[in-house]
């Protein structure tokens, strides 16, 4: 596969600016305030068996108070308050099975895998969480739901389901609040980012090859979805450009990035169609935590580092805890 994108050296420089709506953080302090209502989560223990791990079946308040599924995996007979993980899921996934989900509790971490409302039945095992949130026409998926506002698009509700994640996490009685880290790959780095934005005080931030990222160079850069959604509407719904994008600055990682604070690991395949390089350079230039770093992977697609990668991130991550 031939290199698409910006060469390596102009990768490493890359820093646009992104359109950014200048009532960008009143939105998400109203969105917050408003629709994460307070309530307890609810912990099921699951015979999954898994005799050294915990398992538990979480549901929890997201956003205006839908359920949200997720799943808990604790090292057996914790004595001690642990650093948590919270990992949100690519695109088109849902949380599986417990059993497929044990690098991260087995490193020692407890660990919360958030279900993605409304998906789960694209690949792996599937979902448990539905979208109860009805949309205008779109194109198939779920870039485009909603998009004609703010106010009506999807990942507003998936957003703020993610940081009500963290909130499970830290609320929980074995875990350290002061020690939860975020991860996830592709849609799950993008939502990675979008928390660090949005929540203070996290260990670390770790997005792989994150999507939702730098959305006009993405949309005119790569034909493959889940960007060529967006394309794909604007082909039937000529005309709706400038509010289209519109919408999509209120959800562009790269506004995110600059308001982080905590550190960051991120990860990038130079030869990436889904999420052009170019894209997740575009955030982690303008990642405001510090440290941060980004691991390169040269002729690697949208699969990057793949399990290589998750050491380099226990290390890095086992390096802060």
């Amino acid at each position: 596969m031939p290199r698409f994108d910006l060469s390596p050296a102009e990768l490493r420089n890359y820093r646009p600016e992104v359109a950014e709506p200048a009532d960008f953080d009143e939105f998400w302090a109203m969105t917050l305030a408003e629709h994460r209502p307070a309530a307890d989560p609810v912990l099921t223990p699951v015979a999954a068996g898994l005799s050294l791990v915990d398992v538990y079946d979480v549901t929890f308040a997201g956003f205006e108070g839908h359920p949200i599924k997720a799943w808990l995996l604790l090292p057996k007979d914790v004595s001690t308050p642990l650093a948590g993980v919270v990992e949100y899921v690519g695109y088109g996934g849902g949380r599986g099975l417990p059993h497929e989900r044990l690098a991260w509790v087995n490193a020692g971490y407890a660990y919360l895998l958030m279900d993605t409302r409304g998906q789960g039945s694209v690949w792996g095992s599937g979902g448990d969480t539905p979208d109860p949130v009805g949309a205008a026409p779109s194109a198939p998926g779920f870039m485009t739901r909603g998009i004609e506002s703010p106010e009506t698009y999807y990942y507003r509700r998936v957003f703020t389901d993610a940081v009500a994640a963290v909130e499970v996490m830290r609320g929980l009685p074995q875990v350290d609040p002061e020690k939860v880290a975020v991860t996830g790959g592709s849609q799950g780095g993008g939502i990675t980012i979008a928390v660090a934005g949005l929540v203070g005080g996290l260990v670390a931030a770790m997005p792989d090859v994150p999507f939702l990222c730098h959305y006009e160079r993405a949309v005119g850069l790569t034909d493959r979805d889940p960007y060529n959604e967006i394309v794909r509407y604007l082909a039937v719904h000529r005309g709706a450009e400038q509010g289209v994008f519109q919408t999509l600055s209120y959800f562009d990682g790269v506004n995110f990035a600059r308001r982080a604070t905590a550190p960051a690991l991120f990860s990038v395949g130079h030869l990436d169609l889904t999420c052009p390089p170019s894209t997740v350079f575009a955030a982690y230039h303008h990642w405001a935590g510090a440290p941060s770093e980004i691991v390169e992977y040269s002729y690697n697609d949208h699969e990057g580092g793949g399990q290589l990668h998750w050491v380099k991130q226990a290390g890095w991550l086992g390096a802060r805890v």
